[in-house]
């Protein structure tokens, strides 16, 4: 059977409408996610297109213009070519990473589902780029952990307990979670506190930090749900799912709207961005 795929028509928007206050800058935010992937049947492209509708429509909320650049298409844009012009980057979800991408010594697991290792080096590629450029990043689930493996992290390919982080066989994918913040970490200056509540549903998560981040979350049994960069001006990853429809909806509008307002700050001219106060990033002061 042939693997389905989302039509980008119920979240695309080529020429949105400005709204009253066109006079402010719209940053152009572009949305790395695959539109399809190998075994994606109807469950899977129905998850696949209300995150990514919810995404797109945060990011408009927050007054971002969301692009979509699909790491699956036929033919791929070039990198250069698929930033040309972008004032941020967001990396969504989806398949498991293949084992390959970091060099995981033992069998794939037995339950990999979605593999794509192209869409995979594609995205490794997309990431390491726009940390280049220092565009802001927000880099969620499937895209935390390419975040890491593009810089020389590693990943647990399969969750031995995964009951914390998704639900079981039979049951909703999707579980709420207690996570802890790292007190001095972005996400947590975003969400103004440091226990956090999120919607999970991941059998794949962070092993080996990569030197150039730093872990920023946590779940209660110590599994790595957050890191960000080190160096960069604003480059998270949450292993969460900030767009699931269940997820708070307060949490979603903090953390879409910082980053269009590190884009925004990116489109105004200023090359480090500004946060939603209006202060400059730091050079690298807190991460």
């Amino acid at each position: 059977m042939r693997d389905l795929r989302v039509d980008p028509g119920s979240f695309s928007e080529l020429h949105p409408d400005p709204g009253p206050d066109s006079a402010a800058p719209r940053p152009d935010i572009r949305m790395v996610v695959s539109l399809t992937f190998p075994g994606m049947d109807c469950a899977a492209h129905d998850l696949q297109e209300s995150f990514t509708r919810i995404a797109f429509d945060a990011v408009r909320a927050a007054g971002g213009v969301p692009a979509l650049v699909d790491s699956a298409a036929e033919e791929l844009i070039d990198v250069g070519a698929a930033l040309d012009g972008a004032d941020g980057v967001v990396f969504l979800g989806g398949g498991d990473v293949d084992v390959r991408c970091y060099d995981y010594p033992g069998p794939p697991p037995a339950n990999e589902y979605g593999v794509d290792r192209r869409a995979d080096q594609y995205c490794v590629n997309l990431i390491q780029e726009s940390v280049r450029q220092d565009l802001p990043v927000l880099a969620i689930c499937r895209g935390s952990q390419l975040f890491n493996v593009a810089f020389g992290g590693t990943l647990i390919p399969d969750i031995l307990d995964y009951s914390p982080h998704h639900g079981a066989e039979g049951s909703p994918l999707f579980v709420d979670e207690p996570v802890r913040l790292d007190p001095d970490s972005r996400i947590a200056g975003i969400l103004g506190r440091t226990e956090i509540s999120v919607r999970n549903g991941h059998h794949q998560a962070v092993d080996r930090v990569a030197s150039q981040l730093r872990v920023s979350a946590r779940a209660v049994d110590g599994l790595v749900e957050g890191t960000e960069h080190r160096t960069a001006s604003w480059a998270i990853g949450v292993q969460w799912h900030p767009e699931e429809p269940q997820a708070d909806v307060e949490d979603r509008a903090a953390i879409f709207g910082e980053l269009v307002a590190r884009a925004r700050g990116r489109a105004n001219g200023d090359p480090r961005g500004r946060d939603s106060s209006g202060a400059a990033a730091p050079d690298g002061a807190r991460i």
